[in-house]
């Protein structure tokens, strides 16, 4: 069959219907996007779910606005609400006003209007008379004040509320704060500053269970104003004099309550409800409910706001109701007992929420006493939630042999902004119910209402709230965008016109125009009229009623509809997320009664969301789905074949106005003394001759950890040191020259006399960490490892060492037995050598340089004679030193520049280096910052892991040390030798803890150094400060440069490697085409220098594997130049800064190595830049690290806080992840501190630590296997 013969069939047959069903469900896309995690850019491209065609859109015509009954004229209705209460306490001041019960359910007292009235008039008296002074009161009309009453004392809180309104200033009631951190306090805190309130009135024993200060203070809360308690139990107030008489004027359009409402986001706000409004509401609800005087109300709602307010405190006292009020505690204790109040006091009207049906059912043992036939009207306050349904169904169920008559049941739709929307009135005796609306979810989860006769799973039954009340008109608009009317089978948001609503945002009038002030819109997009109508938050839509008849809605055609409806709230704008059909991406399972609490008992939604957010949910088991419901990635980059040239990319370039040349770094100069030449040419010549001309000059001191020096070294004791070790090598070690000799050392001076032992006997020194004493099992095998490759003759070592080597504990490691020779040298005796060896040529080997890089690879290079010399002269040159100079340095000493800083500079330059084995400042923290004031030192080099360690640990004690007289004024450059990206967060965070010691924020810069060439970049003493720059990270990802200002959204900030150093030159190429980039462009760093190493040192002798990494040439522009490939991706940038020669100087900036970077959804990134997304994601992860495993993204994380906090990572883990680098998570791994491996140069050993996590020996505390 072809497509054609689909089409051709006519629209109305079903077979062609049903075929184009079938094939609309399969293009539907899976599921809805989540769309908070991803916004699109030109960069990346999202892959847009097409809509479903079987998307059910709505049919009907535009609703037409829905009038309430007109509000009946009566006589008698009082000018205000206080003149109701004035008349009552006057003319019936033994009625009873309010009954309030203990926590057993009994009555504990009994209000009469008498006594409300003379009690609310002395509170009114002394709130205006007694707090100031009579020339300064404290209150002015007008003024906001808190109530801060628990639920439990309504009578103190009705007291207060009406003695306000006497006084004519604004109740703002709110929740009593249990705790400084109480749940939404600093929103309350918010709402108080935004009402302007710095007065509080609350009772004696509520003010004696707020938290207080050591020294009875009451605390202040969390983001609370300034506030005054006012304490007003009867006894505390003045009765007024005699002529003393309140203001009651006619309400008018002056505040007279602020009631709180928390929006979808947890914002507390003060909804202001003025004294007509407040008047007309009552007035609303007396008319729609039919109330008379002397009527009994049971009260089960919270009496501060909402229902509980406008019926049990407003309503009750216009009609002078006797209102019994049920507290939360007390229902918490006997849920029977609002049944048995209305039972006793034989109760006309009660007001419940479905909760509290559902606690009396479940507590109902069959009490064949209670009698529900007095109750007219059951006024089901939260009717509006579909959930209602199943309660009152299931109340009536139990309740209706008691007495209660089905038709009593009044379900009704509230907001803050427009009080009460709609109330269903009770119908005759006998009549026939509301119908219900059995509406399909599918239909719901596109706004459109459709009804489901078919699957009772996919449809939500909901019942109607009733009829509009009287006086108002409302319309259904459209939720988001314009307030357009929808259509009459669609789903919207309420909105209302009516005098009886809230009048503002109180304080916040940005937010107020929104909400209090929208013309709907017709399809055209004209205003409908001048009215403005107020956004009530709820979704619904108009159902039809013929004839007072209740119909189900069964056709979408409503032309032939009467003009009398009913309204059907589906639910609150807040549950929309939860709607079904959207994947789950979270499911956390949290202990019993954990939940942050509203203050009547339900769930806190906004407060879990946050404490979700925040990390302090603690569940016990979490199930991450992110794969199935974030469908909104970018798409996977394609990499496109190379088909441009990179001669056309170089043309291209400049024609862009692209600069195409290498940075370089100054020149070498010629040296023309032929003793200098002589000195220059070898090191070890080097030695002899300061031994001969300065024999008394110290190079040399090691520090112990008490700041002590505990071994020093002229030029010729150190020089004789190294003939003592030459002597031995001829003697003990049967070795040939050009032997490779492991020197196994901790850091100090005699790895230095080792080595200079070594080149005075023509051998090639290959300096090894020693083992850790304490970590064998881990250290050793490394140690082995270098042994072997190196093809290593003999080892020189210390006495310790050597018994360590050959030790039980070592042997359980390694093969203890086929060790090449071992010589201790602690104790030689007094011999010279017959000759000191001298290389025929420079280019002969100096030494070999082994270093373990970041992705477990052991590599070693050659570095010859040659290249030391000029290597060394290069620092010399770059750093000013000479023989009157001190230099601090706390490194490791085993490879790449800080061996050359430690064992090789000093003796080329002649300086004093002071050396700091990194290893002591674990006993003794401040040891590296104590030197550097005490020498008065101008330059040091330290690693990232000092710096860190300095960082986190003298933190708090920068006030101790300054007063024991550190001072770091002195110090004129701090270089950290790296061979990685400037940790930029870290040298800022260093510099600005210790600016007050003293040290310049312009010290602190890094060197950088790679495999191939062990010093590219270090910061002298007369080039520019280094510059740093932001760099967009999605650019990052494809491989480009996009500099954008400080502060961008997904920008990196990256600061430059210290300048090049004298001699060498760096390009910046196409790894894949070696063509070179040009200015600010992504490449690999190349490097053409005369001390780059010769070549990697393998076992095989293969060089020709890995040779181009040494002498390549570029595929266009100088392909003469030999280049060595550094594995490094970076950019330079000519900045406006000059260099010493007057030139505009060019940056080189790191961004990270080759080897480390992920591939994933064919995009680059580097880990680093997760890790620090992860690492802020919560203040307990102290670490963290990142690999792929087969195609999955893993986080191994370290937690420093309780266990407890495990859980609350992965979310957290997963969702900044998400966010930041539009990454799915696979495998999150919360880990105890100090699992992630760290090198000494404090690099992280990821592929190590990916080993583990495969072998399964990690001992994680949660792996969260992400769906």
């Amino acid at each position: 069959i072809s497509w054609t013969c689909i089409e051709c069939v006519p629209v109305s047959s079903r077979v062609s219907t049903k075929i184009q069903q079938l094939l609309n469900t399969l293009k539907r896309p899976k599921r809805p996007p989540l769309c908070e995690f991803f916004l699109d850019d030109s960069e990346e491209i999202v892959e847009v779910p097409q809509p479903d065609p079987n998307t059910p859109k709505p049919e009907g015509r535009q609703i037409i606005p829905v009038k309430g009954e007109p509000l009946g004229v009566v006589s008698n209705w009082p000018p205000a609400l206080q003149a109701s209460l004035a008349r009552w306490g006057a003319s019936q001041a033994k009625s009873p006003a309010l009954t309030a019960l203990d926590i057993t359910g009994k009555p504990l007292y009994t209000l009469t209007y008498g006594k409300l009235w003379s009690r609310s008039l002395k509170l009114a008296y002394t709130l205006l008379n007694k707090l100031g002074t009579k020339t300064e009161p404290v209150l002015q009309p007008g003024d906001r004040v808190a109530l801060v009453y628990p639920n439990s004392d309504p009578g103190m809180f009705w007291v207060a509320f009406y003695g306000c309104l006497l006084a004519e200033v604004i109740p703002v009631p709110i929740e009593v704060p249990l705790s400084r951190q109480d749940a939404g306090s600093q929103q309350i805190g918010f709402l108080l500053g935004s009402c302007g309130v710095s007065l509080a009135l609350t009772s004696e024993v509520c003010l004696k269970g707020l938290p207080k200060t050591p020294n009875g203070e009451i605390v202040q809360f969390k983001g609370w104003p300034r506030m005054r308690w006012v304490v007003t139990d009867t006894k505390y107030l003045t009765k007024p004099s005699k002529d003393w008489q309140p203001h009651i004027p006619t309400a008018n359009t002056d505040t007279a309550y602020i009631e709180y409402k928390a929006s979808k986001e947890g914002t507390v706000m003060g909804v202001a409800v003025s004294k007509i409004a407040m008047l007309t509401h009552c007035q609303a609800l007396t008319q729609a409910c039919n109330y008379s005087e002397g009527e009994t109300l049971v009260n089960v709602l919270d009496c501060k706001k909402d229902m509980g307010l406008w019926h049990g405190v407003l309503t009750s006292v216009m009609n002078r109701i006797h209102t019994v009020t049920v507290p939360y505690a007390v229902m918490k204790a006997c849920p029977m007992s609002w049944v048995q109040r209305v039972h006793i006091h034989k109760a006309r009207v009660a007001l419940v929420k479905c909760r509290d049906l559902h606690w009396a059912m479940m507590a109902h043992k069959d009490q064949k006493d209670i009698n529900l036939s007095s109750i007219r009207m059951l006024i089901v306050a939260d009717g509006a939630n579909p959930w209602s349904v199943s309660s009152c169904d299931a109340f009536l169920n139990v309740f209706q042999s008691h007495g209660l008559r089905p038709e009593s049941i009044c379900p009704c739709a509230t907001s803050p902004e427009a009080l009460t929307v709609a109330i269903r009135r009770p119908g005759a005796r006998g009549a026939p119910l509301p119908a219900r609306a059995i509406l399909s979810m599918a239909g719901l989860s596109h706004g459109v209402i459709r009804v489901n006769t078919e699957d009772k799973n996919s449809a939500l039954t909901v019942q109607d709230v009733g009829h509009i009340m009287p006086g108002a008109l409302m319309c259904i608009v459209k939720p988001d965008g314009p307030p357009q009317l929808c259509k009459t089978d669609e789903i919207g948001e309420i909105v209302i016109n009516s005098r009886a609503g809230g009048t503002m945002y109180y304080g916040l009038p940005g937010v107020t125009k929104n909400t209090f002030e929208v013309i709907p819109v017709n399809q055209a997009g004209a205003p409908i009229g001048e009215i403005p109508f107020a956004r009530t938050g709820l979704l619904g839509f108009v159902g039809p009623v013929r004839e007072q008849k209740y119909l189900n809605i069964t056709n979408h055609n409503a032309e032939e509809l009467g003009p009398v409806y009913m309204i059907f709230c589906i639910f609150s704008l807040k549950a929309i997320d939860s709607i079904h059909q959207v994947g789950l991406y979270c499911l956390a399972l949290v202990p019993a009664n954990t939940l942050p609490k509203t203050p009547l008992g339900g769930i806190h939604i906004c407060e879990t969301k946050q404490s979700f957010l925040d990390g302090n949910l603690h569940p016990c088991n979490i199930l991450m789905c992110p794969h199935t419901c974030v469908t909104n990635m970018p798409k996977p980059r394609q990499k496109q074949p190379v088909d441009v040239g990179p001669a056309s990319m170089l043309v291209g370039n400049l024609v862009a106005g692209k600069r195409i040349a290498p940075a370089t770094g100054r020149e070498l100069g010629v040296v023309d003394d032929q003793d200098l030449i002589r000195k220059h040419q070898f090191l070890s010549e080097s030695l002899q001759w300061r031994a001969q001309t300065d024999p008394e000059h110290v190079l040399y001191v090691l520090l112990n950890s008490k700041g002590v020096p505990v071994c020093t070294a002229t030029c010729a004791q150190l020089h004789k040191r190294a003939e003592k070790i030459t002597a031995t090598l001829y003697e003990k070690g049967g070795l040939n020259t050009g032997d490779n000799v492991v020197l196994l050392y901790p850091p100090g001076i005699d790895l230095i006399a080792a080595f200079y032992g070594c080149l005075y006997a023509g051998m090639i020194p290959v300096t090894v960490r020693p083992p850790h004493p304490q970590n064998l099992a881990a250290t050793l095998p490394t140690v082995r490892m270098i042994i072997d490759v190196s093809k290593a003759a003999c080892i020189l070592t210390t006495q310790p060492l050597m018994r360590i080597l050959r030790s039980r504990e070592a042997a359980a490691s390694v093969n203890v037995k086929t060790w090449p020779t071992i010589i201790d040298t602690d104790d030689l005796p007094r011999k010279r050598p017959p000759q000191i060896y001298k290389p025929p040529t420079a280019e002969m080997l100096a030494y070999l340089d082994f270093s373990v890089s970041t992705t477990g690879m052991l590599t070693g290079v050659k570095m010859s004679h040659a290249a030391v010399s000029t290597l060394c002269r290069s620092i010399k040159l770059q750093c000013e030193l000479y023989s009157s100079r001190q230099i601090a340095i706390c490194l490791d000493p085993y490879c790449g520049l800080g061996f050359v800083l430690w064992c090789l500079s000093s003796v080329y330059s002649g300086h004093q280096s002071i050396l700091i084995p990194p290893m002591e400042l674990e006993t003794s923290l401040p040891l590296w910052l104590t030197t550097l004031s005490q020498y008065k030192i101008r330059d040091t080099f330290c690693s990232y892991s000092v710096m860190e360690l300095c960082t986190k640990g003298l933190g708090t004690q920068t006030e101790m040390l300054k007063a024991r007289g550190l001072n770091l004024s002195c110090v004129r450059s701090c270089v950290v030798v790296a061979e990685e990206r400037p940790r930029l967060a870290l040298s800022q965070s260093f510099s600005k803890l210790f600016k007050d010691l003293g040290l310049s924020p312009r010290a602190v810069s890094t060197a950088f150094g790679s495999r191939v060439n062990l010093a590219i970049g270090l910061q002298g003493t007369s080039g520019p400060d280094p510059s740093t720059v932001y760099v967009d990270m999605k650019s990052l990802r494809h491989d480009r440069v996009r500099l954008v200002e400080k502060g961008a959204p997904q920008s990196l900030p990256l600061m430059e490697s210290g300048t090049i150093l004298p001699g060498v030159r760096v390009i910046i190429v196409n790894p894949e085409t070696r063509g070179p980039l040009g200015d600010s462009h992504l490449g690999e760093i190349w490097v053409n220098s005369p001390h780059s190493a010769s070549g990697y040192y393998t076992i095989y002798g293969e060089e020709s594997l890995q040779a181009d990494h040494f002498n390549t040439k570029l595929s266009f522009g100088d392909p003469q130049t030999l280049w060595a490939r550094t594995g490094y991706l970076g950019f330079i940038k000519r900045t406006e800064l000059l260099d010493a020669s007057g030139d505009r100087h060019d940056a080189l900036f790191v961004v990270g190595s080759l080897d480390e970077t992920l591939e994933l959804r064919g995009l680059r990134y580097h880990p680093i830049d997760i890790e620090t997304s992860v690492s802020r994601a919560h203040r307990s992860i102290a670490e963290s690290a990142v690999f792929t495993w087969t195609n999955l993204l893993v986080v191994v994380a370290e937690l420093s806080g309780s266990e407890q906090e495990a859980l609350d990572l992965v979310p957290l883990v997963t969702n900044v992840v998400l966010e930041e680098h539009h990454l799915i998570v696979g495998v999150v791994v919360i880990v105890d501190p100090g699992v992630i491996p760290i090198n000494s140069r404090g690099e992280k050993q990821r592929m190590h630590l990916r080993d583990s996590f495969l072998a399964d020996q990690l001992d994680p505390i949660y792996v969260a296997y992400n769906m």
